[in-house]
């Protein structure tokens, strides 16, 4: 079946997968693919994008009468989404790429790009909560943390296209062993209560909870967040992990609208879209110091499984979110 409509095409990096699928312009996503992608330097994450994407445009995709307007991209680390430069994942690796460049003339598309978190902000401006606001803070809480910043609607991208990056701040919550930080220091909010911070802490305090009925995996696989939350209400090491993530995420919300005074907090990412840290968090937040807050914190409520592909397809759109 042939549906005349128009479509914009995203791609989404993860950390382990990469998902490709089209959107809308009223914001439905209309079909999708998922593809493996691994730990990945810039030039063997084009490679990955490059295959993927020839058998998602062969396979994948629903047949509309028309191409997608335009493609749009969603990728780990620094971003220069006007100039269409991938800098770089983290400072391991790193490769300047010109990949909107590179991928409009082999695809014969237009192609916009943009970092992760900041094509999921985009999506809440446009389809989530975020309609509701011009100053607002979407703290994604997922594999790492990171933050997109709305100040009088204008989408904040730094000087070195690294605003955001607030994982690697120290919320003064202790899991009772030092647990180090990807930026050198210990215990940040990424280190306690991302996914991959969960997984640390648990695997740090194992040795004291021995009866802990947790499963923690082999190196190389990571602790079930699900699980801990599941098993938080019987299991001491559980309870900890969580009312750690829980405060620390609570003591990250009050450093940052200090910063930018949001009227609204908006939280995503797969830690926290199910809600189950969500009364934890609200139970550690000072009224005081959330009095301007007037929107309040909310979950989005965009689906987590899609939210990613989402921004990106918003990102193709090429919408201008700077003023």
């Amino acid at each position: 079946m042939e549906i005349e409509a128009l479509s914009y095409l995203g791609i989404d990096l993860g950390g382990t997968k990469l998902l490709i699928g089209e959107m809308d312009a009223a914001g439905t996503v209309v079909s999708h693919k998922k593809y493996r992608s691994g730990f990945l330097d810039q030039t063997g994450a084009l490679r990955v994008i490059e295959e993927s994407l020839e058998d998602y445009l062969r396979t994948g995709r629903v047949q509309y009468e028309r191409p997608p307007r335009a493609m749009g991209l969603g990728l780990i680390g620094r971003v220069n989404n006007e100039l269409g430069i991938w800098y770089q994942i983290d400072s391991r690796r790193t490769t300047e790429l010109r990949i909107a460049e590179v991928l409009s003339r082999k695809f014969s598309l237009p192609c916009y790009v943009e970092n992760d978190v900041r094509s999921a902000l985009k999506a809440e401006l446009l389809f989530g909560v975020g309609r509701r606001s011009k100053d607002f803070i979407y703290i994604n809480v997922g594999t790492g943390i990171a933050a997109g910043i709305v100040s009088g609607g204008r989408v904040l991208q730094g000087g070195h296209c690294n605003a955001g990056e607030v994982g690697h701040t120290r919320v003064g919550v202790d899991p009772g062993v030092d647990i180090p930080c990807e930026c050198g220091r210990i215990n940040c909010v990424e280190a306690v209560a991302s996914g991959s911070g969960l997984d640390k802490c648990a695997r740090a305090l194992t040795d004291r909870y021995p009866g802990s009925i947790l499963s923690v995996p082999k190196e190389g696989e990571q602790v079930n967040v699900k699980e801990i939350f599941e098993k938080s209400d019987r299991d001491p090491l559980c309870a900890l992990l969580v009312d750690t993530a829980a405060r620390a995420i609570a003591n990250l919300v009050m450093n940052l609208v200090r910063t930018s005074d949001p009227d609204m907090v908006v939280l995503g990412g797969g830690v926290v879209s199910d809600g189950f840290l969500y009364p934890g968090i609200q139970a550690a937040l000072d009224p005081h110091t959330m009095r301007f807050v007037t929107r309040g914190v909310e979950i989005t409520r965009l689906d987590p499984a899609y939210a990613g592909l989402m921004g990106a397809c918003t990102v193709a759109m090429n919408r201008n979110f700077s003023n």
